[in-house]
């Protein structure tokens, strides 16, 4: 054995034990503290709202357009009545805090615009109550189970209220008799002491033979009779999204104001014919006025149903995206011919909020016409003809109208996502009159808090400019790289971001960058609000999941901040945890860490509509290759998959094949469930941001984490 020079083996241990204390060091300055939470926490909407000064309006309209509002900031609170006709703002102690009144009753009752009556549900058929007396009258008789009137299922949604249309005249309703006898069950468990409660309701699948219709109706109220529709069951479907009620009430429906009339929208199972008819209310004769096909998937607007039915004139107003941007038509509603596009450019309508026949003027909301950010929304009016297009609200941002009850004034909300709101109040042609409220965060800014910074850049194509948001840590040191995360919410039928308004929090965004992370949220291609080509980019493949335009956006980013691209984290909920697992599988040499929470992985098992409409029908659209257990065998970094065992939106079976996949492969994976929760985790979604805050700071930013913080909200009872 040779000999040791003492000397040698002297050095060793002192190289061997600095080395040590090296690491030792580091590891401690790698430790994240109870303190660091706590501090991250503050910067929760919940801890900065109580620093923000006049933070909006939110008017109570009296007669004569008069309103109240109160204002809050440091000195306290203060209630102010408006009136626009003096321009005069007051003081005022009259007025107090109340809740508009509720537009359906108590237990699930749909109230006539009269007040007088309202319909309920009661053994799957309809009554009328007379408020006054309160007394029951019987409208239906033939309603059965899974064949019952108005009632309310589109699988992922469904309650006791009733989905009705009541005419101006409070006269009639126009409803249906959802069939539903040959439509497939869903089934979830509750978890509790002693045996576990079914649940059960009817959830038709993509590619599913039988779904749910609807067999339309008109029922006379005062002289109890039902007009059935001539024609065909519907299937359900909507123009605006995949319910026949995703406005709050019965969807694609516009009646005549003497109650004569109804018209209303037929949408295709596969969302790319929309016929619209018109309804005789007395004989139930249905004349089919045009009908519009796509290739793609239709939509009426974004977050609004865009057409009406002018009874008066015998027009129609009609929202198409046919020369690829989102524009009104006028029809005649008696040729069922285009009499003119009324509004046209490389900008899209968003929201028709008022139509004036008599002056035939439109006021609507649009984005991308001015040279800003394409998802500012600004308010606009246009002739019936097309002619004399007006911007009513010029300030740069993202502006939010109310419009007073005659229709003679507006309030007028607009901001960014990095300069607080103004609130002022206009006249319907656009003038000010006066400025309401401005919206004060120097109290807030003063605690250390900053807004996120919007960015741009392109998408994978080289070409598409795309749009986000960053969040940075406060404090930041010199010369060091950071760890990102981006969040993500692919849709299609929205994005990442949001609001593109100012808001002093969203989510934990800036409450993970505190921790020591730059955090990313791109809104990619294939997202609404811009052109239909954009919105179109993957119709088919959902399973893209815009995960390339967040791979180049975070490496354009890199350039400018001080990114590390080795080091990349996502998480998403619902549509973001479908868009977490797939970046995990398919791209694990870029997504080191995801969290993926309620995620559809399989769209062959969620709700028929939204996957029929944006990916195509089963058997003309590859769902298999898009589903993510199928890819479960490539993850190389780490995952927490998250569900709720009682989510009726999207079924944690989802989830559970993934589960499967990965076990199949001996991969490792970690798993989080909420035993009796739905889609969202309530009372559990504190516990669930810890664990999140816990799995990034762990396995991305290689941190020591402070045992079971407990984050404000968190006792759970």
């Amino acid at each position: 054995m040779p000999k040791i020079n003492p000397q040698i083996m002297n050095k060793y241990w002192l190289t061997v034990t600095a080395c040590a204390l090296a690491i030792t060091a580091n590891a401690q300055q790698q430790a994240l503290t109870a303190e660091d939470y706590k501090r991250a926490e503050s910067f929760m909407g919940y801890n900065t709202s109580k620093y923000i000064d006049n933070p909006g309006v939110s008017p109570t309209w009296l007669p004569g357009d008069k309103f109240w509002y109160i204002n809050k900031n440091e000195a306290g609170t203060q209630t102010y009545l408006v009136d626009p006709a003096t321009k005069t703002k007051t003081p005022t102690t009259e007025y107090k805090s109340v809740s508009p009144p509720p537009r359906r009753a108590r237990n699930n009752e749909e109230l006539s615009p009269d007040g007088k009556k309202s319909i309920l549900i009661k053994d799957y058929n309809l009554y009328v109550k007379d408020i006054a007396t309160g007394k029951l009258t019987q409208l239906t008789t033939d309603g059965i189970k899974d064949y019952g009137y108005a009632t309310d299922n589109a699988g992922w949604k469904h309650s006791d209220a009733p989905i009705l249309r009541w005419s101006p005249d409070s006269k009639k309703i126009t409803t249906f008799q959802q069939d539903q006898r040959n439509s497939k069950d869903m089934y979830l468990v509750s978890t509790n002491v002693g045996a576990p409660k079914l649940s059960a309701w009817k959830y038709p699948l993509p590619g599913d033979k039988e779904i749910a219709t609807i067999r339309r109706v008109i029922i006379d109220v005062e002289n109890p009779k039902i007009i059935s529709l001539s024609i065909p069951p519907d299937q359900h479907r909507g123009t605006l999204s995949d319910d026949i009620s995703s406005s709050g009430t019965f969807d694609d429906i516009d009646w005549k104001a003497d109650g004569s009339e109804v018209a209303f929208v037929s949408t295709s199972r596969d969302h790319k014919n929309e016929k619209f008819h018109i309804a005789n209310a007395e004989t139930g004769a249905v004349r089919e006025v045009f009908e519009e096909i796509v290739k793609t998937q239709f939509e009426s607007g974004q977050g609004a149903i865009n057409w009406r039915y002018l009874a008066a004139s015998k027009e129609i107003i009609w929202y198409s995206e046919r020369d690829n941007w989102g524009h009104l038509y006028l029809y005649d509603a008696t040729t069922g011919k285009v009499k003119n596009q009324i509004t046209k450019g490389d900008w899209v309508v968003t929201r028709m909020v008022k139509v004036d026949e008599k002056t035939r003027t439109i006021y609507f909301m649009a984005n991308g016409r001015e040279k800003e950010n394409p998802y500012f929304g600004h308010f606009y009016k246009i002739g019936f003809d097309g002619k004399n297009l007006t911007l009513l609200t010029p300030e740069v941002g993202n502006h939010a109208v109310t419009i007073s009850p005659t229709g003679k004034y507006f309030i007028d909300s607009y901001s960014q996502p990095n300069v607080p709101q103004v609130a002022v109040l206009r006249s319907l042609d656009g003038k000010l009159i006066t400025t309401l409220e401005k919206t004060d965060v120097s109290r807030l800014a003063a605690t250390g808090w900053k807004a996120p910074t919007p960015v741009s850049v392109k998408a994978h194509d080289g070409k598409t400019d795309i749009y986000g948001l960053i969040f940075t840590p406060t404090k930041m040191d010199a010369g060091k790289k950071y760890p990102v995360i981006d969040y993500i919410y692919p849709g299609p039928q929205g994005g990442s971001v949001g609001s593109w308004s100012f808001s002093a929090s969203r989510g934990d965004h800036q409450a993970l960058a505190e921790l020591g992370f730059i955090v990313v949220v791109i809104e990619g291609t294939s997202n609404p609000n811009r052109s239909k080509s954009f919105h179109d980019m993957t119709y088919g493949n959902m399973a893209e999941n815009t995960l390339p335009d967040q791979i180049t956006a975070i490496k354009q980013l890199s350039g400018k901040y001080p990114i590390d691209t080795t080091k990349v984290g996502i998480w998403g909920h619902s549509g973001g945890g479908f868009a977490t697992a797939t970046a995990m599988f398919r791209y694990p040499d870029f997504f080191k860490v995801g969290i993926s929470e309620s995620g559809n992985h399989e769209n062959r098992n969620y709700e028929d509509d939204w996957g029929e409409r944006y990916n195509g029908l089963v058997e003309n659209a590859d769902y298999e290759a898009q589903a993510n257990q199928n890819y479960a065998k490539n993850l190389k970094g780490k995952l927490m998959l998250v569900h709720g065992m009682m989510d009726d939106n999207v079924p944690p079976y989802n989830t559970l094949l993934v589960v499967e996949a990965l076990e199949k492969a001996n991969k490792s994976f970690d798993l989080v469930i909420f035993p009796n929760s739905a889609h969202g985790y309530g009372p559990y979604s504190p516990y669930m941001m810890r664990r999140r805050w816990d799995y990034f700071v762990q396995n991305l930013l290689g941190a020591q984490i402070p045992h079971d913080y407990q984050m404000t909200g968190t006792v759970i009872k």
